[in-house]
């Protein structure tokens, strides 16, 4: 049951939850990227954002808490010196989650975790983005529109005056074609013939058979 659970314990105890958010932290400053969970970088965020704040100022004071935090001092060092200095103009948000799917093992939901102003790919294609102008196709035509009328009317406007004049220009009469005298075919007259041979056969017929 979750009974006044405010945040993610991770499945560990206080101790060892400091210490891996610690080392998770410094990976994270030296680097600049560290593949996690997103459970763990969920709560990584809220450790080390904080710590890219305090070393906006740059004493000996900001430096003991945050190795307080840390317990490392190259990562102090890269933090002051040159994280500070990119973050400088930033109000918040220093890190990103790229979520990359799920672990095959046992199925934990991945994430890669980074410095917003470290990635040198994404500034470049958010700055060509921010450069690109908006082009509104249709003003172009609203504007012919209120001038008289759109290219293609135009035209259509000219072929229609032009038409009757061509028209006028070019009547001719046309002569009548004499119509050639169609022949009718004669009738068949196949049947008489056979019945005029066969009354002509019948006589030598029968002398055959007298014979």
């Amino acid at each position: 049951m979750r009974h006044r659970k405010s945040f993610n314990h991770l499945g560990r105890k206080s101790a060892h939850r400091k210490a891996m958010l610690a080392n998770m932290a410094s990976s994270l400053i030296l680097h600049k990227r560290i593949k996690t969970t997103t459970a763990k970088a969920k709560e990584l965020r809220t450790y080390v954002e904080p710590l890219i704040t305090k070393s906006k100022e740059d004493s000996t004071n900001s430096r003991r808490v945050v190795f307080g935090y840390l317990q490392d001092k190259d990562a102090v060092n890269e933090l002051f010196r040159e994280v500070a200095v990119k973050v400088a103009e930033r109000p918040g948000g220093y890190t990103r989650i790229l979520k990359l799917g799920n672990r095959l093992g046992d199925n934990a939901d991945m994430c890669i975790m980074e410095l917003v102003d470290f990635n040198e790919n994404m500034l470049k294609t958010s700055g060509a983005s921010k450069t690109k102008a908006r082009s509104r196709r249709g003003s172009k035509k609203k504007v012919e529109a209120v001038a008289g009328g759109t290219v293609e009317e135009k035209i259509e406007d000219t072929a229609v005056a032009e038409a009757p004049a061509i028209e006028d220009a070019t009547v001719v009469e046309e002569s009548p074609v004499a119509e050639a005298p169609v022949a009718e075919a004669p009738e068949m007259e196949a049947p008489e013939a056979e019945s005029e041979t066969s009354e002509e056969n019948k006589p030598e017929n029968e002398e055959n058979k007298e014979v």
